[in-house]
């Protein structure tokens, strides 16, 4: 059994940190396994398979997870939407339940708390409370239910201790229970001693505790639980995009129906202000859409016949009627949000820091427990109480939790803030890369330009430069492009369009990528592409030629060579206009310190003239896709670290050799497979969204494991009775379970600032 794409597995169970790293560690030493990832935030891992796995090998991946105390099941193959209704009606029952069970807790452990302190400060109790076995019997009768109610911290905690691979609940188990033994053997004692040592035997008792310390560490989980919620919203946004009816044109008449009855084909009608239910075509009517929750991009665009719809946009005020050609999980927003729920789940590489240390982190606490407990009775000679109450602080001041979550829960935010802004970021590495990069490479035509370059202007050669002939020239050029989607093919097919010139069939075509095609039209054998495809066919052009292309490419204008029958017959200028933004992205780009090249298969002059107007020195033109990973290359080799930004197509060979690439998105198809970050929205203010979001969302993690890291380094020793060894005070469970709660909790808060921190 193998397989080229990672095996999706839903995991339950795990808690922390140590309990994600140690599915990592063990399951990534089994032959059969190349890599795995558990994500903490999400409740799931990915698994990829070496080549030769053996079928049964995903079953027994189960089991060995299982028999480590956690469960564990494939991925269902369901679509997206689906998924996160599924994973937020789990959440919510399990916010209920935990919500259910922190009420009854907090109202034992309140007259509990009034019961064991309340008379340190002057506060009155019941007469028979001053019994000592009454006193110590009340409190153990307050706080054993608050241990049922919290009885999973015991099932889970002493149970990983058992198979060796103690987690967060066994550092709860083993302080909460030395707790509760220590104060029912101080009970027992009470109950078999005369009356005036039960008084002072009652002065020792931690049942309170015992329950606070539950109470404090459940009531942290769920805040945590519920902030978590908070960081997945940008899923929630996405999948509330999509209506669960529309109106389906049945004999000229609209039927509501679900999503599911749709059929490819079917024609619907989308009323004003209506969610479009599908990706297709506008068959009738006309109106201003606003995709803006799904690209980022704040006006509406207009759209008529003939323009293409996507599923998830908002309908103005005009009435549509469209045809559905993708529906569901094919849509452009069913793959947004699978990009999205990818990437949530996904690790960035920092994280291996936390992963590491997790790992040996617990056992090495419950060491420290014991080794400080036992110094403290040996050589500090202090009263076992005193050890005990240090070897419970140490072992729950301690918090794996925060350490497990400091990196998942800032991408988890990071990319859903993406995606409601059009850039879509396809895992935690592509997220930490893009922030380090110091050169970013440019394709021209659609990148720094609109890529919608038009037919400026027209030359016959070697015949009389009439109207006619031009429109002749023009309908045997946009004949040979007529099934080609380049920019430059679709400006010849729209300007034959509009001049209501009929194509032509093309046959025998040949493709030339960064220089031009050939092919029969009507007869003549036509090609038509640059300078260098020329050369290539061995066709000479007349100086004359030359001359007259070198202004137009002067003028910035890109240049077409078309030749019949190997003779040169018209030259065809397009204009592809700046991006009115341009300048102003290059300048920002520049002021962070990133290298900015243009690397283009246009002509030098033509080139040139774009990078003038843009701001950019480093201009690479004539550059074939070979040409262009070389230049990439090299800078690479320089010491820089290159991102590229390109259209996915073209482009592919150098976006998959860039350290980042980021693929412009175009058409219906988000999942452009080259591009570590695919540009939804369009204009370049993205790529500094991009940037602007990786190194902030750097600065977000390492501000988490310096907490994460700083809490437990200042915590630990504290715990262990540091201060107290210099006439200082011990440090209550009590404060060290209320610390340890919310640690987690702040690393969360601090992960959901990124969703709206200014990114310029």
């Amino acid at each position: 059994m193998s397989s080229s794409r990672p095996i999706a597995l839903t995991l339950t169970g795990i808690h922390c940190a140590a309990c994600s790293s140690r599915i990592e560690k063990v399951v990534g030493k089994m032959p059969e396994v190349a890599a795995v990832q558990v994500n903490l935030a999400t409740g799931s891992g990915t698994v990829q398979l070496a080549p030769d796995a053996p079928q049964d090998t995903l079953q027994r991946i189960i089991e060995r997870i299982e028999s480590m105390g956690f469960g564990a099941a494939p991925a269902t193959a369901e679509d997206s939407r689906t998924a996160y209704l599924r994973q937020q009606a789990s959440e919510i029952a399990e916010l209920k339940a935990q919500k259910q069970r922190l009420a009854p807790m907090a109202a034992l452990t309140v007259p509990l708390l009034y019961i064991s302190m309340g008379h340190m400060l002057g506060l009155p109790l019941p007469a028979f409370l001053h019994q000592p076995l009454a006193f110590a019997l009340a409190q153990a009768a307050l706080t054993l239910p608050v241990l049922w109610l919290g009885r999973h911290f015991y099932t889970e905690g002493l149970g990983a201790l058992w198979r060796k691979a103690p987690n967060m609940s066994s550092l709860v188990a083993l302080g909460t229970g030395s707790a509760l033994l220590y104060s029912l053997w101080q009970s027992l004692r009470i109950a078999l001693s005369p009356a005036a040592l039960g008084h002072s035997l009652a002065a020792d008792l931690y049942f309170e505790s015992c329950a606070m310390l539950l109470c404090m560490i459940s009531l942290g989980q769920y805040l945590e639980a519920r902030s978590r919620r908070h960081a997945a919203d940008a899923l929630g946004s996405l999948v509330s995009l999509m209506p669960e009816e529309a109106l389906l044109l049945e004999h000229g008449l609209p039927k509501a129906v679900p999503l599911s009855n749709l059929h490819t084909g079917d024609v619907l009608l989308v009323r004003p202000g209506a969610r479009i239910p599908a990706d297709g075509i506008v068959l009738e009517g006309s109106s201003a859409v606003d995709m803006s929750l799904l690209t980022g991009e704040s006006v509406p665009i207009a759209l008529g016949v003939g323009d293409a719809v996507t599923a998830g946009s908002m309908n103005g005020a005009g009435v549509l009627t469209i045809r559905a050609d993708y529906l569901g999980g094919q849509t452009r927003l069913a793959g947004i949000m699978r990009m999205v729920s990818e990437a949530q789940g996904s690790k960035a590489p920092i994280a291996r820091i936390a992963d590491t240390i997790s790992f040996y982190f617990v056992p090495a606490v419950m060491g420290l427990a014991t080794l400080a407990a036992l110094l403290w009775l040996t050589v500090g000679n202090a009263p076992f109480a005193l050890a005990l109450r240090i070897f419970v602080s140490v072992l729950i001041i301690a918090c794996p939790c925060a350490m497990g979550l400091a990196t998942p829960m800032s991408i988890m935010v990071a990319t859903g803030r993406g995606a409601k802004l059009g850039v879509l970021i396809r895992n935690g590495a592509a997220l930490e890369k893009a922030g380090t990069l110091t050169a970013l490479a440019l394709d021209k035509t659609g990148t720094l330009t609109t890529g919608k370059p038009t037919v400026h202007s027209i030359l016959a050669l070697g015949h009389e430069n009439s109207t006619a002939t031009q429109e002749r020239m023009l309908q045997l050029a946009a004949s040979l492009e007529g099934q080609s989607e380049h920019p430059l093919a679709r400006a010849l097919q729209e300007a034959a369009a509009s001049k209501n010139t009929p194509l032509l069939p093309a046959t025998a075509i040949e493709i030339h990528p960064g220089m031009g095609i050939g092919g029969v039209v009507d007869g003549h054998n036509v090609l038509l592409g640059n300078a260098a495809f020329f050369t290539l066919k061995g066709i000479a052009l007349e100086q004359s030629m030359l001359h007259t292309m070198a202004a137009l490419a002067d003028a910035g204008q890109t240049v077409l060579i078309m030749a019949l029958n190997a003779q040169p017959a018209a030259l065809f200028a397009l204009a592809d206009s700046l991006r009115p933004e341009a300048p102003a992205v290059i300048s920002q780009l520049k002021a962070m310190g990133i290298q900015v090249l243009m690397i283009s298969g246009d002509n030098s002059r033509t080139a040139q003239a774009v990078a003038k107007q843009a701001g950019i020195e480093h201009v690479f033109a004539d550059m074939l896709p070979h040409d262009k990973v070389r230049i990439i290359k090299e800078w690479q080799e320089k010491g820089y670290s290159v991102g590229m930004v390109g259209d996915g197509i073209n482009d592919a060979p150098a976006l998959a050799q860039a350290n980042i690439g980021m693929a412009v998105s175009s058409g219906a198809d988000v999942s452009v497979e080259t591009g570590d970050i695919v540009l939804v929205r369009h204009g370049l203010e993205a790529v500094l969204t991009a940037l602007a979001l990786s190194r902030a969302t750097m600065r977000n993690i390492r501000q988490n494991l310096a907490w994460a890291f700083g809490y437990n380094m200042l915590g630990l020793p504290v715990a262990a009775g540091l201060l107290h060894s210099v006439g200082g005070p011990t440090l209550s469970p009590m404060v060290a379970g209320t610390a340890m709660a919310f640690s987690s909790v702040s690393v969360v808060l601090n992960a959901l600032r990124l969703r709206s921190l200014p990114l310029h």
